[in-house]
């Protein structure tokens, strides 16, 4: 199943907008766009200073502390 632009979009901002509440989430996204933020860039910085045992127990603490709710979808 191809996801069109428009609905990656969509779930974005739903996801932002569910998560922060709308200004936080239009905030976000006003900073990323004006800093020119890399996220893939500082998602390397932040991971290449932790050592497999506390990314390990970072997902267990987060995993326990934000249980899934939502309907997960299989797609096949």
């Amino acid at each position: 199943m191809d996801t069109s632009t428009m609905e990656v979009l969509n779930q974005g901002m739903k996801c932002l907008v569910e998560s922060m509440g709308l200004v936080d989430a239009e905030r976000f996204i006003a900073t990323v766009m004006r800093e020119r933020f890399d996220y893939t860039k500082w998602q390397r910085e932040y991971f290449d200073k932790k050592n497999p045992e506390q990314l390990h127990s970072e997902a267990i603490q987060y995993a326990k502390e934000h249980p899934y709710t939502g309907n997960a979808k299989i797609v096949l």
